[in-house]
């Protein structure tokens, strides 16, 4: 299949999608383009993934706010405007800051974060979550939770 070119406007999104705490709006999968994935994430103060790894390549762009990344076993603050690279393999995580953020991702081919984003949003309910569901779910979507 022939990946075709798409113009995706804003009133043509789909909903953001609840990703425990987190606003996820997916702008392209990787199966749209055939190559890398977009999403719009979006968090309040405090929240964010724990530490985690996964076997594709990820990048964040800071849009708003200040957003404290842990990669590695080093820890970053970022603000507006910094892009965060984060090689497959590598233990990380983040919370937004004071204020909460938002930022862009970008995932290397063969990701499977827009997947299992949607796989979260359907089954975690609001609230806190049912951990052993959504490290379940995690594991399914090729995430491990560093311990």
């Amino acid at each position: 299949m022939s990946v075709q070119p798409f113009v995706l406007k804003p009133d043509q999104r789909e909903p953001a999608l609840n990703v425990v705490g987190t606003e996820v709006t997916v702008l392209a999968s990787n199966e749209a383009t055939q190559s890398y994935g977009i999403t719009l994430q979006q968090g309040e103060e405090g929240t964010g993934p724990p530490p985690h790894s996964h076997d594709w390549d990820e990048a964040f762009y800071v849009l708003k706010g200040e957003i404290h990344f842990l990669c590695d076993g080093k820890d970053y603050s970022c603000t507006t405007g910094t892009l965060v690279h984060v090689p497959r393999g590598t233990v990380h995580g983040f919370r937004y800051g004071k204020g909460g953020g938002q930022m862009l991702e970008i995932t290397g081919a063969g990701a499977l974060a827009a997947q299992m984003f949607t796989a979260i949003d359907k089954e975690i309910p609001l609230g806190p979550p049912d951990v052993p569901k959504l490290l379940d779910v995690l594991k399914r979507n090729g995430v491990t939770v560093a311990g």
